[in-house]
């Protein structure tokens, strides 16, 4: 069996000979260009498993290389060599359809990861060149994903347009290391959508690492995030692993990133500028292979212009956006979801699966599921509960009702940020939070304090009224 060939393009010697020699180790053959010219005739004449260029050649830069294999070498990946802090260079190849990069000096191990990765990419193991891949993939998903963000087979279920074109972003975004923001209201399954990005590709076989950003205090972020070493604090009584080393080799997933504290906003730049993190009370700085996805469901560029999150983390987080739309959007996939939403929960009961009269349907149907599919999930759960003779009827749909300020504040999100500065200016996002609150404090009343209870009348899962009953300031 054949050796893979990698094309490394450079002019100078002595990176050539280095990367060679590193490459000849891991038992590839290579070959190597000094210039634009000469890639391109061995592109056109042979065929490579990756391909390897420095950004500055004699006779133009990287940047050209990458539009070339994008357009005539789809199928192979290519990674860019770039000068040490020139970021706004590799996010540029990024954008253009770059597999990853790898800055000068050289990091040889992590060169070599890099090399695995793509290697891995260019076999077709783990990756997903089309939807239907990507949707299957997503069938290997663990079992422990919440409930909430599942569609029973634990795939991203749907027929619409939009999710149609979803999953095709997925499998095309899952081919890249480049850092992945997924945006969308609450609900909407951001959570999966990362994870099938994740198991769709290169990292698949690797460690999935979700990081709920608003769920940990600031002070303790940045010893849960790079760990920490023994007596580098009170209370660090032992060495600790940051949640950055546990994702060695596979994919860190930063969930409502809009709640990272300023401070930790500059060290997770760091992070994806050098690939280096260093462990609080630790005096060297440990490379980082990892990929990194994040998530939330507010509005980025809002709070860059309000100064509460930094513009050039936004665009670093930002070099590929997939936007998951909400329910509302696509209401043709409310049946589907039913169908495989129902026998799962009534499975979970201990309850033969009822089934659901077509008066039932349409009151869903026409329903806006201002939570999305974790809304639509916790009124099935009632109507399973509740059902007798085997069916869920109209009589057991229970929604409550939705206000505009609730539909407008989802739409938002969407809009440029201009549009939503002139909002805030207005005030709005104090009203809607204060609305909000008043909303789940007359809850919290009905129903003698009981949060389960309090969460299923306001239509969310307890884990989401416990979140926001911490973000409101609700005791």
């Amino acid at each position: 069996m054949s050796k893979p060939t990698v094309l490394v393009v450079d002019d100078e010697p002595d990176l050539l000979d280095l990367v060679s020699m590193t490459l000849s180790r891991m038992q590839l053959e290579v070959r190597t260009a000094p210039d634009l010219a000469t890639a391109r005739r061995l592109l056109a004449a042979e065929r490579f498993a990756l391909c390897l260029t420095d950004m500055r050649l004699p006779d133009g830069d990287g940047l050209e290389l990458v539009r070339l294999v994008q357009e005539r070498h789809a199928s192979l990946p290519i990674a860019v060599i770039t000068a040490h802090g020139n970021v706004e260079v590799a996010v540029r190849a990024l954008k253009l359809g770059a597999f990853d990069f790898v800055s000068k000096p050289l990091d040889l191990a992590l060169l070599r990861k890099l090399v695995t990765s793509a290697l891995r990419l260019s076999e077709g193991t783990g990756s997903a060149t089309s939807a239907r891949e990507a949707t299957a993939a997503a069938a290997d998903l663990p079992a422990d994903l919440p409930a909430d963000l599942l569609a029973s087979s634990q795939r991203l279920l749907g027929g619409s347009q939009p999710m149609l074109q979803l999953r095709d972003l997925i499998g095309r975004v899952a081919r890249s290391q480049a850092p992945v923001y997924i945006s969308g209201e609450s609900g909407t399954g951001k959570e999966l959508v990362a994870r099938l990005i994740h198991s769709s590709g290169p990292r698949g076989a690797g460690p999935f690492v979700p990081v709920n950003c608003g769920a940990i205090p600031g002070e303790l972020m940045e010893s849960e995030l790079f760990g920490h070493k023994k007596g580098s604090f009170t209370g660090a009584v032992a060495d600790k692993k940051g949640l950055v080393q546990s994702a060695e080799g596979g994919t860190l997933f930063l969930d409502e990133v809009a709640d990272l504290p300023l401070h930790m906003q500059v060290k997770l730049l760091r992070l994806i500028q050098e690939k280096t993190f260093r462990p609080v009370g630790e005096s060297q700085e440990q490379a980082a292979d990892i990929r990194i996805l994040s998530a939330t469901h507010r509005n980025l560029g809002e709070l860059v212009a309000q100064g509460k999150f930094r513009e050039d983390l936004f665009y670093r987080i930002n070099v590929i956006e997939l936007r998951v739309p909400p329910l509302r959007e696509r209401a043709g996939d409310v049946a589907t979801l039913i169908t495989h939403i129902v026998p799962r929960l009534a499975a979970r009961a201990g309850l033969p699966t009822p089934r659901i009269t077509a008066g039932a349907l349409a009151i869903l149907r026409n329903y806006p599921f201002p939570g999305n599919v974790r809304e639509l999930e916790n009124i099935l759960e009632r109507a399973v509960t509740l059902s007798v003779d085997g069916q869920i009827d109209q009589q057991d749909i229970e929604l409550r009702p939705v206000s505009g300020s609730e539909l407008s504040a989802g739409a938002a999100q969407d809009r440029p940020a201009a549009d939503s500065s002139a909002q805030a200016a207005a005030g709005l996002p104090q009203q809607l939070e204060d609305a909000e609150r008043n909303a789940i404090l007359k809850a919290l009343e009905q129903t003698r304090y009981n949060k389960t209870a309090a969460a299923k009348l306001l239509g969310m899962s307890f884990r989401a009224l416990r979140y926001r009953t911490k973000k409101l300031g609700i005791d």
